[in-house]
């Protein structure tokens, strides 16, 4: 029989706020974590603006010579993962270090560093590298060094899935409780791309909005006038434990891990299939995986990038898995607050997703001022909704054509 798998810590940094229930306050009031980039200058580059951590300062958790060997998503991973587990109430000196584990994901890792020490070795030779550039920039770095803080020793490594790396971390994480490889595990994603590598790279595929002079509402899922994502970073993350070993230490729990699902278009680099044919694979998959009826599933924080395939795409796809029953569906799209985190999105999303269901509030999709007739369901536009959620989804789609959804519920009753 698989161990059931419930969450007992949450931690997030975010443009917006790096504390959970502030972050779920002001998404539900219809604050915006996007401005005009103020970590580089950005006078030559076609969009400038975005959802930096500006004013980011990593002291309260982190030492000043510690936080010199670690890259910015290393740093993000730390501070959210020491809320989550400070959040679960885990002394992780009283508990078996193998049985605890860490899989967190990162679409890109240490691209801060990557272009700091190019710089370095184009300017002032091969001989001024750092020798921490390898340890700070590989991806592994930041469930390395989180595992190395709390003296964990099971299961740890890295998921590289673009923006659907959170998410499947978070899917590997709950499989590996569910199957008696580890009564607890941290996950979730971390990513600090808003640099002037990530930033060109992007808007040079046209992959991001370009309202220069109104940031604020730039990020605009599934309405008719949006153009594009809005890059941003931070990251999320999750403490999972094993039901029985949660209650046995008298910890809070937040929500149960029902079920979860990927897969692959493989079809397009960039592009999602136009039917949403993965997606809906995905969703279909972590419905199956959790034993419920599509009827049953009241919440979906969609993946809702504002790009105009990839928001039709989703939406098709929640048709093809839910039918009629998908015009029942509160529907929102958090990244119309926070811009798009790539990689650690995942993480963040699944954090609002459970705030959601224990708040009873459908947050918000602001910015929806004119929807797109290809984009038909309840998106939950500019104002939030009171609902009783029982279970919910979440949905992280990646460039590479990479799926994943998890699903989310109130603790239930008997046996899983």
């Amino acid at each position: 029989m698989k161990r059931r798998v419930v969450v007992t810590g949450m931690g997030v940094v975010t443009s917006l706020s790096l504390q959970v229930e502030d972050l779920f306050d002001r998404l539900c009031r219809g604050e915006s974590g996007v401005h005009a980039i103020r970590q580089f200058d950005t006078t030559n580059f076609k969009v400038k603006f975005g959802g930096d951590v500006y004013d980011w300062d990593p002291g309260d958790y982190i030492d000043k010579k510690e936080a010199k060997r670690i890259d910015r998503f290393t740093q993000f991973a730390l501070v959210a993962g020491s809320d989550a587990v400070r959040d679960s109430g885990l002394d992780f000196g009283k508990e078996e270090p193998f049985r605890c584990g860490v899989i967190l994901g990162s679409g890109i890792g240490g691209l801060n560093e990557i272009e700091t020490q190019m710089e370095r070795l184009l300017f002032k030779g091969p001989d001024r590298v750092s020798a921490l550039t390898i340890p700070k920039l590989m991806l592994n770095a930041a469930g390395g060094n989180l595992s190395i803080r709390f003296g964990i020793r099971g299961p740890n490594y890295t998921v590289a899935t673009a923006c659907a790396s959170a998410t499947n971390a978070i899917g590997d994480a709950f499989k590996t409780i569910q199957y008696d490889d580890a009564d607890v595990m941290v996950t979730g994603g971390t990513e600090a791309a808003v640099t002037p590598m990530g930033l060109s790279g992007f808007q040079n595929m046209k992959a991001l909005s370009m309202r220069n002079d109104d940031p604020m509402r730039a990020s605009r899922p599934f309405d008719v006038d949006r153009d594009g994502f809005v890059l941003s970073e931070g990251a999320g993350l999750l403490v999972l434990e094993e039901l029985d070993h949660a209650k046995a230490r008298g910890a809070r729990i937040y929500a149960e891990i029902l079920g979860f699902g990927a897969s692959g278009d493989g079809g397009h680099i960039t592009q999602p299939d136009e039917e949403g044919l993965g997606a809906a694979r995905a969703m279909s998959c972590a419905l199956r995986d959790a034993r419920l009826d599509p009827a049953e599933m009241v919440y979906i924080n969609a993946h809702g990038t504002s790009t105009p395939l990839g928001d039709k795409a989703e939406t098709t796809a929640m048709k093809h898995v839910f039918g009629e029953h998908a015009k029942a569906l509160s529907i929102s799209s958090t990244k119309s607050n926070l811009g798009h985190t790539l990689g650690a999105s995942g993480g963040i999303e699944l954090v609002v997703t459970i705030k959601a269901i224990q708040r009873s509030v459908v947050p918000p999709t602001i910015n929806l001022q004119t929807p797109d007739p290809g984009c038909d369901l309840d998106y939950t536009p500019n104002q939030p909704r009171e609902r009783d959620i029982k279970v919910a989804m979440s949905n992280s789609f990646g460039f590479g054509g990479h799926n994943a959804s998890v699903i989310v519920g109130q603790l239930r009753n008997g046996s899983a």
